[in-house]
């Protein structure tokens, strides 16, 4: 099954390290993070798993939910935690999905046959309250995700979520942000950014980020 941005994220059934998740009923009315691993016990999925736990206050923050996911049964799982908890100086809060049948997997695209046959390639899904698909990203096994770029791409969907705005290159929470092109009303715009604009060209117009 190919996921694209836009889509209902595929509702599932399925043990973790916190008991049976009923996903949809799981994430309530939170945003969720779900990231796949190749396999417990290997190096980089341990320093992701760490990161993640030790990112749990600025998930709360953003009404945001992680859950992991490898194809290694929960009793492996539950050994590994101790080793990342030990090794990453955190605790593990959140569910690790134990996908021994390869259910998620499938569901959501995560093996890719020309890197592994029978292991997760590093996908990462972001997922609004409304059950939509709002980012993918994939990775390959050897590359270790940027959890900072997972946070700022959250934010700047639920800013552009609440505003007409849109969001530059590079950019942080804080920073200017973009008249979309179509608002072209001079009336709308006098309503919509009260605090100004500029105008290197005609079509880029740069405005402070409105909820600052």
């Amino acid at each position: 099954m190919t996921l694209r941005l836009g889509d209902t994220a595929p509702d599932f059934e399925q043990d973790s390290t916190l008991g049976r998740i009923k996903f949809h009923e799981w994430a309530g009315n939170s945003w969720v993070v779900l990231f796949s691993h190749p396999a417990d016990f290997t190096p980089v999925c341990t320093t992701e798993l760490g990161l993640t736990a030790k990112l749990k206050p600025e998930f709360d923050k953003r009404n945001v939910k992680a859950i992991a996911l490898s194809v290694d049964p929960v009793d492996a799982h539950a050994s590994w935690i101790k080793d990342i908890e030990q090794t990453q100086q955190t605790v593990v809060g959140f569910p690790i999905l134990a996908d021994s049948d390869k259910k998620v997997s499938e569901l959501y695209d995560m093996i890719h046959p020309n890197q592994s046959a029978t292991a997760t390639v590093r996908s990462l899904f972001i997922i609004d309250p409304a059950k939509k698909v709002r980012l993918i990203i994939t990775y390959p096994m050897s590359t270790g995700r940027n959890f900072n770029e997972v946070l700022r791409v959250i934010d700047a969907l639920q800013l552009t979520d609440g505003y007409t705005v849109a969001t530059p290159g590079n950019w942080q929470d804080g920073d200017d942000v973009i008249i979309p092109l179509t608002v072209t009303d001079p009336e709308v715009i006098k309503q919509k950014y009260p605090k100004g604009y500029s105008a290197p060209r005609p079509y880029l117009r740069l405005t402070p980020q409105p909820n600052k």
